[in-house]
């Protein structure tokens, strides 16, 4: 009998462990194919590079990432269009490439929305997480939103009144609503390009005006094409990571977290090293011979209240919902009444 019991537990323990391995899984490996329109070599790519190889390591190569820097996969739109067939696994875009699938998260992009760096650093702090949120709950895993800075509006000629900038030739990104919709609210017939277009389109005369941030004007060598930079901050943006949330439920429990704590703080490093790259590179803009220009008073108080009229238009439109908008509102309308600002 003590035979019998002995011989019963042994295979009762082998086939509790047979169980346990089935459940566990054997470790799962993939490859992420990553595509950005951000240069090799830029700083952003070095960040993500090193991500990779970190994860790499510690899961002994169960997780890896190839890149496709430099626009080679095309638009933001074709980025996404080849996600969702599976062509690649994710891709680093601007936050506005995400309004097919959550259109709140271009919520921080209003023309003329920030005044200043702690305005939004005050709203980043309050509504970063929700924004994270929305866009994992439409079909993407994310780690964080990385600042892309203010853009400025770079161009050919001398652009200090509303009329200037209405005569330009001005870009805009391609398949972008919420910019189109904004844009024209302030006069401007704009033209459409994807971004790996414009510098041969400043080089043609094709466009004559873009807006960007001042580590983007070098990173793209739009600088080399302009003369002027008008010291407003027509907007704030900011890029992500984003893959295809099918693709990441493919790893394991273990390496999934990994991932996202690998990630994540690599994207708040770029997130707070952007911040500094972007006021050094508006002051080497200026030292390599680019005209700052401000607006009287009276002009840039113009710009607001056309700004006021682009966001109803927004609104009307259903590209942000009223309720992200009365947030971030209400973030601001705090911020600046505790601080003495304008509004």
């Amino acid at each position: 009998m003590d035979s019998f019991r002995a011989r019963f537990t042994c295979q009762a323990w082998l086939l509790l462990t047979l169980v346990l391995l089935l459940a566990v899984g054997p470790a799962r490996a993939a490859q992420f194919k990553i595509a950005t329109l951000s240069p090799d070599g830029s700083s952003w790519m070095k960040s993500m590079r090193a991500a990779a190889e970190s994860i790499e390591e510690q899961t002994e190569g169960r997780v890896t990432f190839k890149f496709y820097p430099g626009g080679v996969m095309g638009s933001d739109e074709a980025v996404l269009r080849k996600i969702r067939i599976g062509q690649l696994q994710g891709g680093a875009v601007p936050g506005g490439a995400m309004l097919p699938f959550y259109p709140d998260a271009q919520v921080y992009n209003l023309p003329l929305k920030f005044h200043s760096f702690e305005e939004v650093d005050y709203v980043r702090e309050r509504m970063d997480k929700k924004i994270v949120a929305g866009i994992e709950e439409n079909g993407f895993v994310t780690f964080g939103l990385a600042e892309g800075g203010f853009a400025y509006i770079l161009s050919r000629k001398s652009i200090t009144t509303l009329e200037e900038l209405r005569s330009g030739k001005v870009w805009i990104p391609n398949n972008d609503p919420g910019g189109l919709q904004a844009i024209k609210t302030f006069g401007v017939n704009p033209i459409p390009l994807n971004l790996a277009d414009v510098l041969a389109g400043l080089q043609t005369g094709l466009v004559d005006t873009v807006a960007t941030s001042p580590i983007g004007a070098i990173a793209l060598q739009w600088h080399t094409q302009v003369e002027t930079m008008t010291d407003l901050p027509i907007l704030y943006f900011y890029a992500l990571l984003a893959i295809d949330n099918k693709a990441f439920g493919k790893l394991s429990i273990a390496d999934q977290a990994l991932v996202r704590e690998v990630m994540g703080a690599t994207f708040k490093q770029i997130d707070q090293q952007n911040r500094a790259d972007n006021i050094a590179a508006y002051n080497a803009l200026l030292e390599q011979g680019i005209r700052e220009l401000e607006l009287s008073d009276g002009e840039r108080e113009r710009w607001y209240q056309t700004a006021k009229k682009a966001e109803a238009s927004v609104l009307k439109n259903k590209i942000v919902s009223q309720s992200a908008l009365q947030e971030l509102d209400g973030h601001l309308n705090e911020f600046r009444a505790t601080n003495g600002t304008k509004p």
